[in-house]
């Protein structure tokens, strides 16, 4: 009997034991953060970020379409949300978007291109076309590729600190691609590529667009992978007015949000704490309020604290720390794998990138070298990826070469030397030879004038090229300055005259880069050049002789002239028209050995000239352009047709006419001079510019063999004026005026010089 009842008390015992003991504890649930597309809106992420960091709530995973990919993927990838903060509010939004490269990634042809044509269209088979975005995207991508650069070996993005996904559409076939595997700087950029804004991403040979076109806030996805607790963050705004679709881009985003705005009152049930920023008053292009709507979002999210510190507790855990991310500075490189259908040689692909391989490159070096890429337009887009391969890392470049071989450019200029004018391109790449460029501009207006160029860049290699150009104006001068360059009697009667100047140029060279930064160039050129005018005839000035006057037009000089000439450039400016940093250099020397003779007074003789500048900052908003330069003649001719002449504003490439504030166009004529100039320009607001300048100079002839050029200034000039880079070209009003004489000099110039 005992031993009966001591197994039933042990039995009893047992199981009031058990029901004595708690239930093991309940998982935490699973958390994760869903961030919508929206563009600049797209930006708020980061300060609803911060909040959620800041409660402690702990993300399992996270997903996100266009900007809501970018902010959540480097979230994921272990930046903090005050170092997302912090790189977001320093960096330029709005120039990573578009496709200007940094001027010194680009070929001496390829600036002078840039600077001249307000507006480039294909023009293949003799059809218009369009670019299929604004952008590329290559300055973004070339960001991200750096600030992803920790976890560029992560091929699975659930092995990030948090899992990630993004969504982008396939334009093809109509359908979402969820992207969670790949080269993470790849994927978000594909879930980012706006229609219009930006050119369509090829992954995978997928072509992709922004996935906002058929997701826009991926919750259900986010739920599918487990996530038991959602917190939502939508920047999307609701259907807007006629007065706020003020662009093409605005206008497909409302096409959008007709699907989305109903999509959204079932999405929004789907997610347990759902913060909203009001967005009403920002668009998808508003980088520029970048501060306002991150401390937008941060804002919103406070509203949600109590339901954020609830859930950190439910979680009972403390979030993982995030210590600072360090951007890389340098990386060596000792493989260049090449991938892609394109007709560029290794050779051409790694000069351009000048980058050497088995050493040690600055980060900054190497996207210099994928900007050089960029810059030649021969490429229609240009992906890369850092590759670790046991040693070192490989460079592993997709580039698809560009179709477009031909290109209509358009261009509008006015000036007070040529007036008006409007400027039709055409440029055909790949004419003759794989790296040939054939230009044509006509230039009609006031003045019809034309410039052709054909040339075979080979860089560092000898280029050979040769220009054919065709100037013409007509301009009022003073008739001293034609008493003191040709033999016409001294005539007191006579103030000013119209003078006609016409110049055709025909050029041949050769040209090699050195050093990367200097341009070399030998050639031989042919110069027509004519000075005339009507108005002495017109006048009935009889004591005047007129050698050659048919009509009623007397020349000062017809003459045809052969030349060889050398030229050292270095321009390392940063802008051409507004320089804030850089240095400048050309040097030009022609011997003329040969003419025709309308004077008769030709013997060999020379000129020589140059011109050195610097641009710095004085302070974030200040800088100064400080440049001087000189030219003489050498020689006993007594040709004066090519003696410098100082006066007016601008970029005029013609002959020896220089730039002089406080003087009207050809008003100081010698051969010889020097000249120094400063130019102060306060940028009051991006792209706009308050300019101050002044300069100094003694010209007239053999200042240099006299020492005249050593002397107290004979001319000096000031300008003061405003500057704005407009989508045309630069603008710029001048007003400049000289101690020296009476009359102020009002300048105006209306895009781009040509």
């Amino acid at each position: 009997m005992g031993k009966y009842l001591l197994i039933l008390f042990l039995l009893l015992g047992g199981h009031l034991l058990k029901g004595q003991q708690s239930d093991p504890p309940s998982a935490p649930p699973k958390v994760g953060l869903v961030l919508s597309g929206g563009g600049a809106k797209g930006l708020a992420h980061i300060g609803a970020l911060k909040v959620i960091e800041e409660t402690g709530v702990h993300l399992d995973y996270i997903g996100g379409t266009s900007m809501g990919a970018i902010v959540g993927a480097l979230y994921a990838s272990g930046f903090s949300a005050s170092q997302l903060d912090s790189l977001f509010r320093n960096t330029d939004l709005a120039d990573l978007i578009q496709d200007n490269m940094p001027r010194d990634a680009k070929t001496f042809y390829e600036k002078e291109d840039s600077e001249r044509y307000a507006l480039t269209l294909p023009f293949n088979n003799f059809k218009l076309s369009f670019p299929q975005g604004l952008s590329s995207g290559q300055n973004i991508y070339n960001a991200l590729v750096r600030m992803l650069y920790h976890v560029k070996d992560i091929r699975d993005f659930n092995d990030l600190q948090i899992p990630f996904f993004c969504i982008a559409t396939n334009v093809e076939t109509g359908k979402q691609v969820l992207l969670n595997q790949g080269y993470l700087p790849e994927a978000i950029l594909a879930s980012g590529t706006f229609p219009s804004l930006f050119q369509p991403a090829e992954v995978e040979e997928e072509v992709l667009i922004d996935g906002g076109v058929l997701n826009n806030y991926p919750v259900e996805e986010l739920r599918a992978l487990g996530a038991e607790i959602v917190i939502g963050v939508d920047v999307q705004h609701g259907l807007r007015d006629r007065s706020n679709l003020s662009s093409a881009t605005e206008i497909l985003l409302q096409i959008n949000n007709f699907r989305t705005i109903k999509d959204m009152s079932r999405k929004s049930a789907l997610t347990d704490i759902y913060i909203k920023p009001d967005m009403e008053n920002y668009s998808v292009i508003d980088f520029e309020k970048k501060d306002s709507i991150i401390d937008t979002g941060e804002k919103v999210a406070r509203e949600h604290l109590p339901e954020l510190r609830e859930l950190a507790s439910k979680q009972g855990m403390p979030a993982p720390k995030r210590p600072a991310i360090l951007l890389p500075d340098s990386l060596v490189i000792n493989r260049l794998v090449l991938k892609g259908d394109t007709n560029f040689s290794r050779g051409y692909i790694k000069g351009k990138l000048r980058i050497n391989l088995n050493e040690k490159v600055s980060f900054t070096k190497l996207q210099q070298g994928i900007n050089n890429l960029v810059a030649t337009g021969n490429f229609r887009t240009i992906r890369y990826e850092l590759v670790a391969n046991g040693l070192e890392q490989d460079l592993v470049m997709t580039l698809t070469e560009s179709m477009d071989k031909t290109f209509l450019r358009i261009s509008a200029h006015y000036d007070n030397l040529y007036n008006s004018a409007a400027l039709i391109n055409l440029t055909k790449k790949n004419l003759f030879l794989q790296d040939d460029v054939a230009s044509m501009d006509l230039i009609l207006g006031d003045n019809l004038r034309y410039n052709f160029q054909y040339y075979v860049d080979k860089g560092s290699y000898w280029s050979f090229g040769m220009n054919s150009r065709f100037y013409e104006f007509d301009k009022q001068v003073d008739y001293r300055v034609l008493e003191s360059n040709y033999e016409v009697p001294i005539n007191s009667n006579v103030g000013n005259i119209n003078l006609k100047v016409t110049d055709l140029t025909n050029q041949i060279y050769l040209q090699t880069v050195l050093k990367e930064e200097f341009a070399f160039l030998i050639g031989a050129e042919h110069k027509l050049l004519r000075y005339s005018t009507t108005t002495l005839n017109e006048t009935g000035n009889d004591s005047i002789p007129a050698p050659a006057s048919p009509g009623n037009v007397t020349f000062f000089e017809k003459s045809n002239y052969l030349s060889a000439y050398g030229k050292l450039i270095l321009d390392t400016y940063d802008d051409k028209y507004f320089p804030s940093r850089g240095l400048y250099f050309n040097g030009d020397f022609h011997l003329y050995f040969w003419s025709s003779d309308f004077n008769d007074n030709f013997k060999e003789f020379s000129i020589a000239k140059a011109t050195m500048g610097a641009a710095f900052p004085l302070s974030p908003k200040l800088s100064v352009n400080i440049e001087t330069e000189g030219g003489f003649k050498l020689g006993t001719s007594r040709v004066t047709s090519f003696d410098f002449v100082l006066g007016g504003f601008g970029n005029y490439p013609l002959n020896n006419f220089q730039p002089f504030l406080g003087y009207d166009f050809l008003s100081l004529p010698g051969n010889s001079y020097v000249k120094s100039y400063i130019r102060l320009d306060y940028e009051i607001r991006p792209k706009n510019h308050l300019l101050f300048a002044a300069n100094i100079a003694n010209v007239e002839d053999d200042i240099f063999r006299t020492g005249e050029w050593f002397t107290a200034p004979d001319y000096t000039g000031y300008g003061i004026g405003y500057g704005w880079e407009s989508f045309f070209g630069p603008v710029q009003f001048l007003y400049s005026w000289s101690p020296e004489i009476s009359n102020g000099q009002f300048f105006i110039s209306l895009g781009y010089w040509f």
